[in-house]
Protein backbone atom coordinates (compact mmCIF):
# COMPACT_ATOMS: atom_id res chain seq x y z
CA UNK A 1 0.00 0.00 0.00
CA UNK A 2 2.87 2.40 0.70
CA UNK A 3 3.87 2.43 -2.96
CA UNK A 4 0.68 1.52 -4.82
CA UNK A 5 -1.97 3.12 -2.66
CA UNK A 6 -3.79 -0.12 -1.91
CA UNK A 7 -3.22 -3.80 -1.21
CA UNK A 8 -3.18 -5.56 -4.58
CA UNK A 9 -3.78 -9.31 -4.31
CA UNK A 10 -1.79 -11.79 -6.35
CA UNK A 11 -4.48 -14.05 -7.73
CA UNK A 12 -2.79 -16.00 -10.51
CA UNK A 13 0.57 -17.79 -10.42
CA UNK A 14 1.58 -20.10 -13.25
CA UNK A 15 4.68 -21.60 -14.78
CA UNK A 16 5.75 -20.56 -18.26
CA UNK A 17 4.37 -23.46 -20.30
CA UNK A 18 1.28 -23.99 -18.15
CA UNK A 19 0.40 -20.32 -18.58
CA UNK A 20 1.01 -20.55 -22.34
CA UNK A 21 -1.27 -23.59 -22.56
CA UNK A 22 -4.00 -21.73 -20.67
CA UNK A 23 -3.44 -18.60 -22.77
CA UNK A 24 -3.85 -20.66 -25.95
CA UNK A 25 -7.25 -21.73 -24.59
CA UNK A 26 -6.33 -25.43 -24.49
CA UNK A 27 -8.98 -25.79 -21.82
CA UNK A 28 -10.55 -29.12 -22.83
CA UNK A 29 -9.02 -32.62 -23.00
CA UNK A 30 -7.35 -33.30 -26.36
CA UNK A 31 -6.41 -29.70 -27.08
CA UNK A 32 -2.66 -29.16 -27.50
CA UNK A 33 -0.23 -26.32 -28.05
CA UNK A 34 3.40 -26.08 -29.09
CA UNK A 35 5.71 -23.22 -28.14
CA UNK A 36 8.50 -22.68 -30.68
CA UNK A 37 11.20 -20.97 -28.65
CA UNK A 38 14.86 -21.85 -28.20
CA UNK A 39 13.47 -25.31 -27.58
CA UNK A 40 9.94 -26.55 -28.32
CA UNK A 41 7.45 -27.38 -25.59
CA UNK A 42 4.38 -29.34 -26.57
CA UNK A 43 1.63 -29.79 -23.99
CA UNK A 44 -1.74 -31.52 -24.25
CA UNK A 45 -4.69 -31.20 -21.90
CA UNK A 46 -5.65 -34.65 -20.58
CA UNK A 47 -8.41 -33.58 -18.21
CA UNK A 48 -8.97 -33.77 -14.43
CA UNK A 49 -7.03 -37.00 -13.85
CA UNK A 50 -3.24 -37.30 -14.21
CA UNK A 51 -2.19 -39.68 -16.97
CA UNK A 52 1.00 -41.69 -16.58
CA UNK A 53 2.71 -41.68 -19.96
CA UNK A 54 3.68 -45.00 -21.49
CA UNK A 55 5.69 -43.28 -24.23
CA UNK A 56 8.33 -41.36 -22.28
CA UNK A 57 6.49 -38.08 -21.81
CA UNK A 58 6.04 -36.04 -18.64
CA UNK A 59 2.84 -35.71 -16.61
CA UNK A 60 2.35 -32.27 -15.10
CA UNK A 61 -0.26 -30.16 -13.36
CA UNK A 62 -1.65 -27.60 -15.77
CA UNK A 63 -3.61 -25.36 -13.40
CA UNK A 64 -5.78 -25.59 -10.34
CA UNK A 65 -8.82 -23.43 -9.65
CA UNK A 66 -11.49 -23.70 -6.97
CA UNK A 67 -10.10 -27.04 -5.85
CA UNK A 68 -10.19 -28.60 -9.33
CA UNK A 69 -7.06 -29.39 -11.33
CA UNK A 70 -6.35 -29.92 -15.03
CA UNK A 71 -3.45 -32.16 -16.01
CA UNK A 72 -1.19 -32.13 -19.03
CA UNK A 73 1.16 -34.37 -20.94
CA UNK A 74 4.38 -32.58 -21.85
CA UNK A 75 7.27 -33.24 -24.21
CA UNK A 76 10.35 -31.09 -24.75
CA UNK A 77 12.48 -30.59 -27.85
CA UNK A 78 15.94 -29.26 -26.98
CA UNK A 79 16.80 -27.59 -30.30
CA UNK A 80 13.94 -25.58 -31.77
CA UNK A 81 14.78 -21.97 -32.60
CA UNK A 82 18.29 -22.78 -31.37
CA UNK A 83 18.73 -24.74 -34.60
CA UNK A 84 18.26 -21.55 -36.60
CA UNK A 85 20.60 -19.72 -34.22
CA UNK A 86 23.23 -22.35 -34.97
CA UNK A 87 22.83 -21.79 -38.70
CA UNK A 88 23.47 -18.10 -38.03
CA UNK A 89 26.15 -18.16 -35.33
CA UNK A 90 27.81 -21.54 -35.88
CA UNK A 91 27.79 -21.93 -39.64
CA UNK A 92 27.29 -18.35 -40.83
CA UNK A 93 24.71 -19.47 -43.41
CA UNK A 94 22.45 -16.53 -42.57
CA UNK A 95 23.10 -13.11 -41.09
CA UNK A 96 19.87 -13.02 -39.07
CA UNK A 97 17.28 -15.57 -37.98
CA UNK A 98 14.63 -13.83 -40.06
CA UNK A 99 16.47 -14.74 -43.28
CA UNK A 100 16.00 -18.48 -42.86
CA UNK A 101 12.46 -18.68 -44.23
CA UNK A 102 13.24 -17.03 -47.57
CA UNK A 103 16.42 -19.09 -47.96
CA UNK A 104 14.62 -22.36 -47.20
CA UNK A 105 11.75 -21.43 -49.52
CA UNK A 106 14.16 -20.88 -52.42
CA UNK A 107 14.27 -24.66 -52.97
CA UNK A 108 11.18 -26.82 -53.51
CA UNK A 109 12.18 -29.50 -50.98
CA UNK A 110 15.06 -30.66 -48.78
CA UNK A 111 16.86 -32.37 -51.67
CA UNK A 112 17.18 -35.51 -49.56
CA UNK A 113 19.01 -33.66 -46.77
CA UNK A 114 18.12 -34.32 -43.13
CA UNK A 115 19.52 -32.40 -40.19
CA UNK A 116 19.12 -34.01 -36.78
CA UNK A 117 19.88 -31.16 -34.34
CA UNK A 118 20.97 -33.35 -31.43
CA UNK A 119 23.66 -30.84 -30.51
CA UNK A 120 22.85 -31.31 -26.83
CA UNK A 121 21.29 -34.75 -27.10
CA UNK A 122 17.69 -35.57 -27.99
CA UNK A 123 14.70 -34.75 -25.82
CA UNK A 124 11.27 -36.40 -25.87
CA UNK A 125 10.50 -39.10 -26.68
CA UNK A 126 14.12 -40.38 -26.95
CA UNK A 127 15.78 -38.75 -23.93
CA UNK A 128 19.24 -39.62 -25.21
CA UNK A 129 21.98 -37.34 -23.83
CA UNK A 130 24.57 -39.14 -25.97
CA UNK A 131 22.94 -38.39 -29.34
CA UNK A 132 24.78 -35.81 -31.44
CA UNK A 133 23.81 -33.57 -34.33
CA UNK A 134 24.25 -34.89 -37.84
CA UNK A 135 23.63 -33.96 -41.47
CA UNK A 136 22.63 -36.75 -43.82
CA UNK A 137 22.07 -36.95 -47.56
CA UNK A 138 24.61 -34.39 -48.74
CA UNK A 139 25.53 -34.45 -52.42
CA UNK A 140 27.41 -32.14 -54.77
CA UNK A 141 24.04 -30.56 -55.49
CA UNK A 142 23.38 -29.65 -51.86
CA UNK A 143 23.25 -25.91 -51.20
CA UNK A 144 22.93 -23.82 -48.08
CA UNK A 145 19.24 -23.47 -48.96
CA UNK A 146 18.76 -27.24 -48.61
CA UNK A 147 20.48 -27.15 -45.23
CA UNK A 148 18.30 -24.23 -44.13
CA UNK A 149 15.19 -26.11 -45.21
CA UNK A 150 16.36 -29.27 -43.44
CA UNK A 151 16.87 -27.22 -40.27
CA UNK A 152 13.30 -25.91 -40.30
CA UNK A 153 11.94 -29.33 -41.14
CA UNK A 154 13.89 -30.82 -38.22
CA UNK A 155 12.02 -28.55 -35.80
CA UNK A 156 8.73 -29.83 -37.20
CA UNK A 157 9.83 -33.50 -37.24
CA UNK A 158 10.87 -33.37 -33.59
CA UNK A 159 7.59 -31.73 -32.57
CA UNK A 160 5.58 -34.22 -34.61
CA UNK A 161 7.23 -37.15 -32.85
CA UNK A 162 6.27 -35.70 -29.47
CA UNK A 163 2.67 -35.29 -30.59
CA UNK A 164 2.60 -38.83 -31.97
CA UNK A 165 3.74 -40.10 -28.56
CA UNK A 166 0.91 -38.11 -26.95
CA UNK A 167 -1.62 -39.61 -29.33
CA UNK A 168 -0.45 -43.10 -28.36
CA UNK A 169 -0.84 -42.23 -24.69
CA UNK A 170 -4.34 -40.83 -24.94
CA UNK A 171 -5.48 -43.67 -27.20
CA UNK A 172 -6.76 -43.93 -30.72
CA UNK A 173 -10.37 -43.47 -29.56
CA UNK A 174 -9.59 -39.80 -28.79
CA UNK A 175 -7.75 -39.14 -32.06
CA UNK A 176 -10.75 -37.29 -33.41
CA UNK A 177 -10.43 -34.87 -30.51
CA UNK A 178 -7.08 -33.65 -31.82
CA UNK A 179 -8.58 -31.30 -34.34
CA UNK A 180 -5.71 -28.79 -34.43
CA UNK A 181 -2.39 -27.76 -32.91
CA UNK A 182 -2.20 -24.25 -31.47
CA UNK A 183 1.19 -22.55 -31.64
CA UNK A 184 3.12 -19.66 -30.16
CA UNK A 185 6.73 -18.55 -29.69
CA UNK A 186 9.11 -16.68 -31.99
CA UNK A 187 9.48 -19.39 -34.64
CA UNK A 188 5.69 -19.68 -34.94
CA UNK A 189 5.92 -16.55 -37.10
CA UNK A 190 7.70 -18.63 -39.76
CA UNK A 191 4.97 -19.50 -42.27
CA UNK A 192 7.04 -22.16 -44.05
CA UNK A 193 7.68 -23.98 -40.79
CA UNK A 194 4.03 -23.79 -39.74
CA UNK A 195 2.84 -25.14 -43.08
CA UNK A 196 5.30 -28.01 -42.96
CA UNK A 197 4.22 -28.76 -39.38
CA UNK A 198 0.60 -28.98 -40.50
CA UNK A 199 1.59 -31.22 -43.42
CA UNK A 200 3.48 -33.60 -41.13
CA UNK A 201 0.69 -33.80 -38.55
CA UNK A 202 -2.20 -34.02 -40.96
CA UNK A 203 -4.18 -31.52 -38.83
CA UNK A 204 -4.37 -27.72 -39.00
CA UNK A 205 -1.79 -25.62 -37.19
CA UNK A 206 -3.39 -22.50 -35.74
CA UNK A 207 -1.51 -19.33 -34.87
CA UNK A 208 -3.41 -17.09 -32.44
CA UNK A 209 -4.00 -13.37 -32.80
CA UNK A 210 -2.24 -12.88 -29.45
CA UNK A 211 1.04 -14.79 -29.50
CA UNK A 212 2.20 -13.64 -26.04
CA UNK A 213 0.24 -16.52 -24.59
CA UNK A 214 2.26 -16.90 -21.38
CA UNK A 215 1.36 -13.37 -20.27
CA UNK A 216 -2.22 -13.83 -21.49
CA UNK A 217 -2.64 -17.11 -19.60
CA UNK A 218 -1.39 -15.59 -16.34
CA UNK A 219 -3.75 -12.63 -16.81
CA UNK A 220 -6.69 -14.92 -17.51
CA UNK A 221 -6.02 -16.95 -14.36
CA UNK A 222 -5.83 -13.77 -12.27
CA UNK A 223 -8.97 -12.37 -13.87
CA UNK A 224 -10.94 -15.52 -13.17
CA UNK A 225 -9.89 -15.41 -9.52
CA UNK A 226 -11.26 -11.89 -9.01
CA UNK A 227 -14.40 -12.42 -11.10
CA UNK A 228 -13.39 -10.28 -14.09
CA UNK A 229 -14.31 -13.25 -16.30
CA UNK A 230 -17.02 -15.75 -15.36
CA UNK A 231 -15.50 -19.05 -16.40
CA UNK A 232 -13.25 -20.86 -18.86
CA UNK A 233 -16.01 -21.00 -21.46
CA UNK A 234 -15.95 -17.20 -21.63
CA UNK A 235 -12.18 -17.27 -22.14
CA UNK A 236 -12.43 -19.87 -24.89
CA UNK A 237 -14.85 -17.55 -26.70
CA UNK A 238 -12.34 -14.69 -26.43
CA UNK A 239 -9.51 -16.66 -28.07
CA UNK A 240 -8.98 -15.75 -31.73
CA UNK A 241 -6.93 -17.30 -34.53
CA UNK A 242 -4.73 -15.11 -36.70
CA UNK A 243 -4.05 -17.81 -39.32
CA UNK A 244 -4.80 -21.48 -39.93
CA UNK A 245 -2.31 -23.62 -41.83
CA UNK A 246 -4.21 -26.49 -43.44
CA UNK A 247 -2.39 -29.77 -44.22
CA UNK A 248 -1.82 -30.22 -47.94
CA UNK A 249 0.68 -33.08 -48.17
CA UNK A 250 -0.18 -36.47 -49.62
CA UNK A 251 -0.05 -39.40 -47.21
CA UNK A 252 2.62 -41.25 -49.18
CA UNK A 253 4.88 -38.18 -49.25
CA UNK A 254 4.44 -37.72 -45.50
CA UNK A 255 5.33 -41.37 -44.89
CA UNK A 256 8.39 -41.04 -47.14
CA UNK A 257 9.66 -38.00 -45.27
CA UNK A 258 9.11 -39.58 -41.86
CA UNK A 259 10.94 -42.72 -42.96
CA UNK A 260 13.96 -40.63 -43.93
CA UNK A 261 13.83 -38.70 -40.66
CA UNK A 262 13.69 -41.85 -38.53
CA UNK A 263 16.58 -43.41 -40.42
CA UNK A 264 18.62 -40.30 -39.71
CA UNK A 265 17.68 -40.18 -36.02
CA UNK A 266 18.57 -43.85 -35.57
CA UNK A 267 22.15 -43.08 -36.65
CA UNK A 268 22.56 -40.29 -34.10
CA UNK A 269 21.52 -42.24 -31.00
CA UNK A 270 24.28 -43.02 -28.52
CA UNK A 271 26.96 -41.44 -30.72
CA UNK A 272 28.91 -39.90 -27.84
CA UNK A 273 28.36 -42.77 -25.39
CA UNK A 274 31.62 -44.10 -23.95
CA UNK A 275 32.52 -47.64 -24.98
Amino acid sequence: PRWLGAVIPRTGIAGDQQAATFGNACLAPGLAKNTYGTGCFLLMNTGPTPMASQHRLLTTVGWQRAGHAAYLLEGSVFMGGATVQWLRDGLGLIASAGEVEALAASVPDNGGVYLVPAHTGLGAPYWDPFARGTLFGLTRGTTRAHIARAALEAIAFQSAEVLQAMEKDIGSDTRSGLSELRVDGGAARNDLLMQFQADLLGVPVVRPAVTETTALGAAWLAGLAVGFWRDEAELAALWRAERRFEPAMADDRRAELFAGWRRAVARTLGWAKPD
